[in-house]
């Protein structure tokens, strides 16, 4: 079943959010982006959440991703990679404080997507953590 499927069955994508992700009690989502993880075998696509406490990135496909706990947020840069044919590719590279970085692709409104993912990540409550 696709992620707005279950979104759908199951009480909408705050209610997914939190079955999937360990939560605090005072967390609430705030924005959801269908986008693409870019890996080195290549995009994977689904659906990348900001709260007021936590970004989280989550698949219908599995990922073998392993991201060490504690992981803080640092960094959003979006990255548009030009060139002649196709056109230009926009990503969002997400920097941990461990120096891990995460690219993001495909969003429907990229400008959107990157005003309120900075202001979301810069104005979190608390450290993000990986769950």
């Amino acid at each position: 079943m696709n992620l707005t499927a279950k979104a759908i069955s199951e009480g909408g994508f705050e209610s997914l959010y939190k079955q999937t992700f360990t939560t605090y009690p005072n967390e609430k989502l705030k924005k959801r982006f269908t986008c693409y993880l870019s890996t080195a075998t290549g995009p994977v696509a689904g659906t990348l959440y900001l709260s007021n406490i936590h970004a989280a990135f989550c698949s219908d496909r599995p990922l073998s991703v392993a991201a060490p706990s504690g992981q803080k947020i640092v960094g959003v840069n979006p990255v548009v990679m030009r060139e002649k044919n196709p056109p230009p590719e926009k990503y969002i590279q997400v920097v941990t404080v461990d120096g891990h970085d995460f690219w993001f692709m495909g969003f429907v409104n990229f400008d959107k997507a990157v005003k309120h993912l900075s202001q979301g990540i810069f104005s979190m409550v608390t450290p993000a953590v990986a769950v």
